[in-house]
């Protein structure tokens, strides 16, 4: 017994942590750009500081290009996309509400849960898992009930497929709800503008398309949906995530909310000024480019993608594993042989697919020819060899640059 309480006292020695160098091609993190990180290593300073406040309103300022809105209440969330997927959820539903929740994949589902636990009575509407949802469904469902919202997501990670928004926000207006969009792989890798789609919240993550660490959640509410959170019956059930508050420290008042995380706002500063420096149709451009020479080098691999082209993401390319080849051991051989970090699946499509990201920082032609002559080594080792990919994507490239 006394050797145990002595062993309780040793004081803990470690060495410093050095991760190893990866190369991110999952589905998030993704890369970030060294001047991102050099952004971070800047002096801490306090969160009420006037320069701190003054990078506060770059951050609103350069947010609201990448939404392409107007909208005075854009700002960072601080937590990952799920807490700007909960903010969107708690700041709106009131328990009894009705809540039309649109689920194709992992993170419709999580939406789903987030209303049913803030108390709505929600009306699901399920498509199947690497396709997109039927308009005509969400129309039944929306004129079925009378909702307060309509959630959706615009890129699903899980799965990789982009649903159509066109036309959607008029639909759910017309029916007096609001429109809350999932952005959180479409903000800065597929065009998404808010207020010409009429969404009323909309809300991303820091570590996809715009390229900067985990642990902010860009998120956008139009008027209407502020309108809807001070007239709310009962006050907001989460404090942290209460945006009337959190409000009042982003605002003119600066008034104090919570210790804001001083490095990692630097990091989004500067990633989105990089952003601001490329211009968004240009990025859009760069991401459908290096999606689509990735694409080809899969088919000319005698690999399959999971989506039907006109669904299919830029930034979260999904692969079908074919039935003869080890899921975990493709994934490894990239990651132990060539630093290359791809995921697997999720839900009923693990070890099914490969989730293969392609976004912010980390969508370019060099790391589209890596992954391809790793993919392919990978694949032969397993004994699946029917021919690299890589011309195939130096094709596409070329008739790029050509144009």
């Amino acid at each position: 017994m006394a050797e145990t309480r002595q062993r309780s006292k040793e004081r803990p020695n470690y060495e410093t942590f050095n991760p190893p160098k990866r190369i991110l091609l999952g589905p998030g993190p993704s890369p970030v750009d060294q001047q991102v990180l050099t952004a971070m290593a800047a002096p801490v300073i306090g969160h009420l500081d006037p320069a701190f406040l003054q990078c506060m309103d770059d951050i609103k300022a350069m947010l609201r290009y990448a939404f392409d809105t107007e909208n005075g209440m854009t700002l960072p969330i601080s937590g990952t996309g799920s807490a700007g997927m909960e903010a969107s959820i708690v700041n709106l539903v009131e328990p009894g509400d009705e809540v039309v929740a649109c689920i194709g994949g992992y993170f419709g589902e999580r939406m789903h849960e987030m209303a049913e636990r803030a108390g709505a009575k929600t009306v699901p509407v399920r498509a199947e898992w690497g396709k997109s949802i039927d308009r005509a469904q969400i129309e039944d469902a929306i004129r079925s009930c009378k909702p307060k919202v309509v959630a959706i997501v615009s890129a699903e990670t899980s799965t990789g497929v982009w649903q159509d928004l066109a036309g959607l926000g008029d639909l759910v207006h017309s029916q007096g709800a609001l429109l809350v969009v999932d952005a959180v792989t479409a903000l800065g890798t597929q065009p998404i503008h808010v207020d010409a789609m009429g969404i009323d919240v909309c809300f991303s993550c820091s570590q996809k398309g715009i390229g900067a660490p985990p642990g902010l959640s860009p998120i956008t509410f139009s008027d209407r949906a502020m309108k809807a959170i001070t007239g709310r019956q009962r006050k907001v059930q989460s404090w942290y995530l209460d945006v009337t508050t959190i409000q009042q420290y982003w605002g003119a008042n600066r008034s104090y909310h919570h210790t804001a995380p001083i490095s990692m706002n630097y990091a989004l500063r500067e990633a989105l000024r990089l952003l601001c420096a490329e211009g968004m149709e240009p990025r859009w451009r760069r991401h459908e480019l290096n999606s689509r020479a990735f694409v080809a080098a899969v088919d000319a691999m005698g690999l399959e993608m999971l989506v039907t082209p006109k669904d299919r993401l830029w930034g979260v390319n999904v692969v079908r594993v074919p039935e003869s080849v080890d899921d975990a051991g493709v994934r490894s051989h990239l990651l132990d042989e060539a630093s290359i970090e791809i995921s697997g699946g999720l839900g009923p499509f693990k070890g099914r697919v490969w989730r293969i990201g392609l976004m912010g920082a980390g969508s370019t032609e060099q790391n589209v020819k890596l992954l391809v002559g790793a993919l392919h080594k990978a694949l032969a080792a397993q004994g699946f060899d029917r021919g690299p990919g890589l011309e195939a994507a130096e094709k596409v490239y070329a008739a790029a640059k050509a144009s």
